[in-house]
């Protein structure tokens, strides 16, 4: 059932934790050095404007940023619980800080995240990783501050991972990593309830952000020169259903569209099940929103889609693409894929197969399923062997991969309007630039670009990316 009771925290709360950060600046100002923060995030684009927030508040309290552990007064992780090799990698590294914290006794570290609500693993963290500080959950991000306060001052560990429902707490300050393009998020949490995922289980309900503080944040980011906004939710589609005042998330897209400036507008995740001709008209209609869609389709055949808790079959997300395509025949198409769903079985898993050779994705984000504690899916019989479902995995790779490659190399000798957006690690390329459907391109050219849309012909493709000159 969506959530009626969407808790807005108020704008005094938010105030005594921005009165909380001044009171730790001011505790440091003794030290002999400017403290250093490290924050790491791992996961979803989600967990990455998560730990915008966290930047903002730490350097209202005084800090740094650093990537050295050793260096770190406090550091923070922030986590996925999507899959368990991210979970045992997390763990991994949280046990490998016991010799920093060794060697400087007074550091506070702390986990935070979608895997720090997950109540086993904050009592594995409780019991046997003692060093661990601070441990919260996303819905309790806002009182960051009020954590920090209480073990700069009176030390102790606190666990804070309750199970609630959620809130929207506006007004926490942010640092932001990349000026030129900025995830906004629109709301929070999830009422999908998909069998495999425990999203709406540490996230809780969904819950919209009143349009207005949206538009705010998304004007102040144009006029300081961001140039590509990304709008964020597990189902943005889902946007406004809890909302007093009507307003859908096509309606939430125009009135973005409306912005003055020359940036893009993007947004994900779409759930195929709310993805309606609405939205293909508005995004035909609108010159701001950029020409791609992720739409996961996680399976192609009907008896796993229904397992999953869906809420759509086969037929249907091939008439959305139809449709979709019809209105925006250039429309760029990216999706995530599941292989070896429990009781999947090879002929099942061939239906996904010529689902991609029937839409043809430009890129595909692939899973090989992982079981999460607390999801219905984890409790399936499964009787398929990891062998089979790698080699399953691999030829659904393969696939993916021919069809890239001959989407990207029909960009050759084409111009395409790129935003340039940062200096490219590879070096035979100095700058790295985005399509308008999102596809990566290396150039050459000055770093003062960055930054600037640009007209770029297309010289050269491959499998994961284009090549270009000015």
């Amino acid at each position: 059932m969506p959530n009626q009771t969407t808790t807005r925290i108020s704008p005094e709360d938010i105030q005594r934790q921005n009165d909380l950060c001044r009171q730790i600046a001011q505790l440091q100002h003794s030290l002999d050095t400017p403290p250093l923060a490290l924050v790491q995030t791992y996961g979803c684009q989600q967990n990455e404007a998560d730990s915008e927030r966290l930047r903002g508040y730490l350097a209202q309290m005084g800090f740094g940023f650093t990537q050295d552990p050793e260096q770190a007064r406090i550091v923070v992780i922030n986590t996925c619980a999507i899959r368990d090799h991210a979970e045992r990698k997390v763990l991994g590294n949280v046990g490998a800080l016991v010799h920093t914290k060794r060697s400087h006794p007074d550091q506070i570290i702390c986990l935070c995240g979608c895997m720090a609500q997950e109540p086993e693993v904050a009592e594995k963290i409780k019991k046997s990783f003692r060093h661990v500080d601070l441990v919260f959950g996303p819905q309790a991000l806002w009182r960051f501050p009020e954590f920090v306060h209480t073990l700069l001052t009176r030390r102790g560990r606190i666990f804070e991972v309750a199970d609630e429902p959620g809130s929207i707490a506006e007004g926490i300050p942010m640092v932001r990593q990349d000026p030129v393009k900025a995830w906004v998020s629109v709301m929070y949490g999830c009422n999908n309830f998909c069998s495999y995922c425990i999203v709406p289980y540490v996230r809780g309900r969904e819950r919209s952000r009143q349009p207005e503080d949206i538009l705010a944040e998304v004007r102040e980011l144009v006029q300081n020169g961001c140039r590509d906004v990304t709008l964020l939710g597990q189902n943005v589609n889902s946007y406004g259903k809890d909302l007093e005042s009507p307003l859908d998330f096509s309606d939430l897209l125009e009135e973005i569209n409306k912005i003055p400036g020359d940036f893009l507008i993007r947004f994900m995740t779409s759930h195929p099940k709310d993805a309606t001709q609405k939205l293909f008209e508005t995004m035909a209609r609108c010159e701001k929103i950029a020409p791609v869609l992720h739409l996961p389709f996680q399976a192609g055949n009907d008896r796993i889609l229904k397992a999953m808790n869906r809420h759509y079959d086969r037929a249907q997300y091939l008439d959305e693409i139809r449709r979709l395509r019809a209105l925006l025949p250039d429309i760029v198409l990216t999706s995530d894929v599941i292989v070896g769903f429990p009781g999947e079985t090879t002929p099942e898993f061939e239906e996904t197969l010529t689902l991609l050779e029937e839409v043809r994705f430009d890129a595909l984000f692939t899973f090989l399923y992982s079981p999460r504690p607390g999801t219905p899916a984890a409790k399936l019989d499964d009787p398929m062997p990891r062998e089979e479902k790698l080699q399953n995995f691999n030829r659904l790779v393969e696939l993916q991969n021919q069809i890239s490659a001959q989407k990207h190399a029909a960009y050759l000798g084409s111009v395409q309007r790129c935003l340039v957006d940062g200096l490219c690690e590879d070096g035979e390329w100095t700058l790295t630039a985005r399509t308008p459907g999102n596809r990566l391109v290396r150039l050459n050219g000055p770093e003062d670009l960055i930054g600037q849309f640009v007209p770029v012909k297309i010289t050269g493709a491959n499998t994961w990316s284009l090549f270009g000159e000015l």
